[in-house]
Order: C-alpha cells, then sequence, then structure tokens
C-alpha cells in the first residue's frame, strides 16, 4: 500500500480524433489506479473534441492554438507556422508552470510542440502509437523518446532498442467474458436460431458499407442471415425510410451502446479498421471483415487491415470493392464453419488484454 502513495506529475498530450484521445484517458485512468495521488494534466488542440472529453473523463487540460495541415483548402494553412510559434511558446509556459516528472504523447498534431519543448527541456518523453504504420508526429519525435509503445509487431520506422510492442491501451473488460448469445440476439429483436452480421462503421457510420448493405440486405434476408446495422446519424432516418417494409431480420440503429452485447450477438462483424477497433476486436475474437476507410492519414487503415489478413487473422476488402464483394463474402464467410473458426483463433492471438498495464509501467519505469 506505501507506494499507492507515491506522487507523481504527468503530461499527456494527443488528440484530434477519438484514436488518440480515448487511448489517453484508458492509460490517464490506470495511472489513476496504481497511483491514485499522481497528478495529471492533458494538453490538447483548441477546438478539438479532447477539449470536451477530457473534461467529462475527469481531467484538467490545457489547449493549444496548433492546428494540422489541411490539404482540402491550401490557403488556410497560412497561418500554420504562426500556431506552431504560439503553440510552443504556451507549451513551455505549461510545462514550466506544471513540472512534470514525464511526458506522454498519444499522437496527432496536437502533441507535436508539448513533447518537443519537454524533451528540450530534458523531462523523459514516452509515445504511444496506435497504428500499424506511425503518424507524422510520433515519426517527427521518435529520436527524442526515451520509450515508444506499439500497438502492432515490426514497425521498422522506430529505433529498435527503444520500442516496446504493448498493444493499445483499451477497456479490456468491455470486450471479454461476452454474455450468452442468445439473450443478447433476442435483446435486439432478432431470431437466436439465424446468423447474425453485425455491420460497426465507427462512431460516425460508413456511407460505403450502408450502401453495400443498402443494395444486398434482400440477399441476406432470402439466405436467413440477419444484420445488427449501425448505420451513423447522417443515414439512419434515410435507411429506415427505404427499409421501412423489409425491417424483419434487420436491426437498424443509428449507435450502439451496448457494444458487449452486440459483439456477443455476432457470427460475424464487418468494420472500418480504425486502431482502436482493431484492438477491440482482437479480444472479442469473433471472426472479422475489414473495410479499410481509404481517406485515413497516410492510408494507415488499410496497412491496419493488411497487418492481420497477412496472418489470417481478417478478411480484407477495399472500400472501392464493398459494393460488389461485401455481401457475397459475408454469406460465404456465415457458411463456412471451419474458416470463422480459423479467422477467430488467429484475431485472438493478437489480443492485448493487458496493454493499459504494460504502457503504464513502462511509464513509470521512465521517471528519474
Amino acid at each position: 500500500m506505501k507506494s499507492s502513495r507515491i506522487s507523481h506529475k504527468i503530461i499527456i498530450s494527443g488528440g484530434g480524433t477519438g484514436g488518440h484521445i480515448y487511448p489517453a484517458i484508458a492509460i490517464a485512468d490506470e495511472l489513476k489506479t496504481k497511483l491514485p495521488e499522481t497528478q495529471i494534466l492533458f494538453v490538447g488542440a483548441l477546438g478539438k473534441m479532447e477539449m470536451e472529453k477530457v473534461p467529462k473523463a475527469g481531467y484538467p487540460i490545457k489547449g493549444l492554438p496548433v492546428s494540422g495541415f489541411d490539404r482540402g483548402n491550401l490557403f488556410s494553412n497560412f497561418n500554420l507556422p504562426f500556431k506552431l510559434i504560439r503553440s510552443l511558446r504556451l507549451s513551455n509556459k505549461i510545462l514550466n508552470d506544471f513540472k512534470p516528472d514525464l511526458a506522454l504523447g498519444t499522437g496527432g498534431y496536437a502533441s507535436g510542440p508539448l513533447l518537443w519543448k519537454a524533451a528540450r527541456k530534458g523531462i523523459p518523453v514516452v509515445i504511444q502509437e496506435q497504428n500499424s504504420f506511425p503518424g507524422i508526429t510520433n515519426k517527427l519525435l521518435k529520436n527524442k523518446a526515451a520509450a515508444i509503445c506499439v500497438a502492432y509487431e515490426g514497425i521498422s520506422q522506430f529505433p529498435a532498442d527503444k520500442t516496446h510492442y504493448t498493444g493499445n491501451p483499451i477497456r479490456s473488460e468491455i470486450f471479454t467474458n461476452l454474455p450468452d448469445r442468445a439473450t443478447a440476439i433476442e435483446s435486439f429483436g432478432l431470431n437466436p436460431d439465424k446468423k447474425v452480421i453485425l455491420s460497426i462503421g465507427g462512431s460516425q457510420g460508413s456511407r460505403t458499407l450502408n450502401n453495400a448493405w443498402k443494395a444486398g440486405v434482400e440477399k441476406l434476408l432470402q439466405n436467413d442471415v440477419q444484420l445488427l446495422w449501425q448505420t451513423g446519424k447522417q443515414d439512419f432516418e434515410y435507411l429506415k425510410r427505404e427499409l421501412k417494409n423489409d425491417l424483419s431480420g434487420i436491426h437498424l440503429t443509428e449507435f450502439i451502446y451496448e457494444m458487449k452485447t452486440a459483439f456477443a450477438s455476432a457470427d460475424v462483424i464487418v468494420s472500418r479498421a480504425g486502431a482502436m477497433a482493431i484492438s477491440e476486436l482482437c479480444l472479442v475474437g469473433k471472426p472479422v471483415i475489414l473495410i479499410p476507410f481509404p481517406y485515413a492519414a497516410e492510408d494507415h487503415q488499410t496497412k491496419n487491415a493488411k497487418s492481420l489478413a497477412d496472418k489470417n487473422a481478417a478478411i480484407m476488402i477495399s472500400d472501392n470493392q464493398a459494393a460488389d464483394r461485401l455481401v457475397n463474402t459475408a454469406l460465404d464467410l456465415v457458411g463456412n464453419d471451419t474458416m470463422r473458426r480459423e479467422l477467430s483463433e488467429n484475431i485472438s492471438q493478437l489480443g492485448k488484454p493487458d496493454a493499459t498495464k504494460e504502457i503504464v509501467k513502462i511509464i513509470l519505469s521512465q521517471i528519474k
């Protein structure tokens, strides 16, 4: 119990998307569980979702005026150098005021100025990279980091002597020990005697997946296969109107709040290939079809999905082939017990349920 009274000051920076924010919060929660006296301060980008999500999780956050490069509107990048200079100055002040023992970065441009300044001041820096292909910020900071925690094996862009294969930090209890399948299926108004495909397109939904299912839903139902279909907000009302006479065997929903129940219902899961989604699916251990979002930064979702497909731990279909291949591929997989079993066994071997604990252990080992 004596160790629980140890007090450290740790600053955590990263953001722009949930893929950077939620790992950071998971690490902060584990730090507070292990060492309740630890003081944690987040630093993010002004106007981005971390400025709302982090305080809701119970942590203070300071915002920097930094922003990313806008490829769609080149003129909007004129102020980037000025924003970077202001962010570096503000980072310096934050570090001087808070005096952290360590700085942790979880990726995204928001973490760049803070971690750069921390390293210049001799503060130990730890990087956590969620994807199979590192983002620009983490690649720029790799030589300044004392340790780098990665979610995938074989990442060659980081120094091998600093790199630790930990997996991604997630709340593993949400994705393990799933409830009873039949009860879970019935809770969605579906028939437990029929197979279920779970389609999840991320929190915003996926137009590619929605269009593919809309075109092929009649074929699914003709084959006695049910669809638990998360549409996202943008397409939900439109699809509900279009399918109003064909909803038997389909559970159409804008968002799934009970993900553990949804995973328990699924015989096959169809998903985008974000890093955190894949980490969750590895713990769930169900057969998966991945449709990478092709416009993710540096096409990292394709690299994430390929890393699983190369190990026969998932089936990958490119975004531009989904309309032609998704329904037939899903039906083939539903009807092939051997393939489903092989995919389940292989993806389960990639799960890292203790990732958050391992990352926190590495963080604490770097504090001087």
